[in-house]
C-alpha cells in the first residue's frame, strides 16, 4: 500500500506542476506584446512539456504536435453578446462524469471570415471556467475531426482581453484536446453550433498531415 500511495502522490504532484507550468506559460503569452513572438514561446514551451514532462498526453514514442505557420489574420479581438440560449449541454468527460456546459455569450466579429460566430460556455464544476471548443473547415483532414480548443480557463488556456475588455481569440493558438493524443483521455468536444464552415488554418494540426 505504501508503494501505491507514493505513486499516487508522485502522479498528483506532477499534475500540479503541469498545471502550474501551463498557467505560467499563458501568463507569459499574455504579457508578450508581439503576438507572433508569444506564439513562438507557446510552441516551444509546449514542445518541451510534451517531450519531457511526466504528465505529457503523448503515448511513448509518439511525435510532437505540429502547427500551421503563423497567420496574423487569424487573430481577432471580439465583442460578446448574450447567448441565444442558456440551456446547458451535458457532454461526457469520462471518469469525471458528464460536464455541464452552459452557454453564456456569443462572439461578434467572426462571421465575415468564418461564416458564423462561436458560443462561449461556462463549464460546471468547482469554481467553473470559460470553455470555447470549435470545429472548422479543416476538421477531419488537416486538423482533429473532433475539433480544437481556443479557451479552457480551468486549465489556464486564455489569451485574455484588450484594454477595452474585448476578448482576444487567436486561432494560431488553437490546440488539440488530450483525447486526440491518447485514448487515456476523454474530452468534451465542440457542440454543433460551434462548427464553422470556413477553414481556420492556424494552431495544431493532425500529426502526419
Amino acid at each position: 500500500m505504501a508503494a501505491v500511495g507514493a505513486e499516487h502522490l508522485a502522479s498528483t504532484a506532477s499534475l500540479w506542476d503541469w498545471r502550474r507550468r501551463i498557467a505560467d506559460l499563458f501568463a507569459q503569452v499574455r504579457a508578450e506584446p508581439d503576438p507572433r513572438a508569444a506564439w513562438q514561446v507557446w510552441k516551444d514551451t509546449k514542445a518541451d512539456l510534451f517531450a519531457n514532462h511526466a504528465q505529457t498526453p503523448l503515448e511513448p514514442g509518439a511525435p510532437l504536435p505540429i502547427y500551421f505557420d503563423y497567420d496574423p489574420t487569424l487573430r481577432f479581438v471580439v465583442d460578446l453578446g448574450d447567448a441565444e440560449t442558456h440551456e446547458p449541454l451535458f457532454l461526457s468527460a469520462g471518469a469525471d462524469g458528464d460536464a455541464a456546459l452552459t452557454p453564456f455569450a456569443t462572439t461578434r466579429g467572426l462571421r465575415e471570415r468564418f461564416g458564423g460566430e462561436l458560443t462561449l460556455y461556462w463549464l460546471g464544476g468547482y469554481g467553473g471556467g470559460v470553455f470555447l471548443p470549435f470545429r472548422d473547415g479543416t476538421s477531419g483532414h488537416e486538423t482533429y475531426g473532433g475539433g480544437r480548443y481556443l479557451i479552457d480557463s480551468i486549465k489556464s488556456a486564455d489569451l485574455g482581453a484588450d484594454a477595452d475588455g474585448r476578448v482576444i481569440l487567436d486561432f494560431n493558438f488553437a490546440y488539440n484536446p488530450s483525447c486526440y493524443y491518447s485514448p487515456r483521455w476523454v474530452c468534451p468536444l465542440a457542440p454543433r453550433n460551434n462548427w464553422l464552415s470556413a477553414p481556420a488554418r492556424g494552431g495544431e494540426m493532425v500529426v502526419g498531415h
